[in-house]
């Protein structure tokens, strides 16, 4: 998932009051929740600080040997990590050999309203991996398919600045949309869509009111 390409220059404004309460389908199942997590924004900026001093972001190690472009670190039950034994969710940060954060009851909230208001009623997640993009960050395409419990949808809110979703199909060589997602944006997919190939394209520059020259993501799963 480490990429060194150059971000693409692309414009997209912050926010627009025709996307502060839509909907974008993206397929059976799936759908985008714009600006859904937009007024809860600065109270998830600051739990994001808060689990960051307790477990620090950093750039995990793949399989191969090189780092990921995005640094991440995680709340919760389960933590999802890579190094080069594999990909795994654990129940301690390899950093420090103890429980990875608890997850706040503000994160988890948002992700059983949003899921609820795309569909899914049951979801109650057991992991938040935190994800941080500095510009050129990118995530490849890929399946999200280490956990247990795939009835359960992913839910995940972008923060700050905004980015290109990429969203393909049940093949990495189907050719994926791009989707753009602005401050607040809330994805949610499962059901016929839990397996698609999906990933980010490379980070423009910018900067954010909230997040200066960031992006964050928090992807809220049901791991085990």
């Amino acid at each position: 998932m480490a990429s060194r390409d150059p971000p693409e220059a692309w414009e997209l404004p912050l926010s627009t009051p025709a996307r502060e309460a839509g909907r974008v389908e993206l397929g059976a199942g799936a759908a985008v929740l714009t600006g859904y997590a937009a007024d809860r924004a600065a109270a998830l900026l600051k739990l994001i600080e808060a689990i960051g001093a307790a477990a620090p972001i950093r750039r995990m190690m793949t399989p191969g040997g090189g780092r990921m472009s995005v640094a991440m670190t995680n709340c919760g039950a389960a933590g999802w990590v890579a190094d080069q034994s594999g990909y795994r969710y654990t129940a301690e940060d390899p950093l420090a050999s103890r429980p990875w954060p608890p997850m706040p009851e503000e994160f988890a909230m948002l992700a059983r309203e949003a899921a609820r208001e795309a569909g899914f009623a049951e979801f109650s997640p057991d992991a938040c991996l935190i994800n941080r993009y500095e510009p050129g960050a990118r995530m490849s395409l890929h399946q999200d398919k280490d956990e247990r419990d795939m009835d359960a949808p992913i839910v995940s809110v972008s923060l700050g600045l905004p980015a290109l979703f990429l969203w393909g199909g049940p093949k990495r060589a189907d050719r994926p949309r791009r989707i753009p997602l602005l401050h607040g944006d809330v994805v949610v997919w499962g059901g016929p869509s839990r397996l698609i190939f999906h990933g980010v394209h490379a980070l423009p520059a910018g900067v954010h009111p909230l997040t200066g020259a960031l992006r964050y993501n928090l992807t809220f799963r049901k791991a085990r």
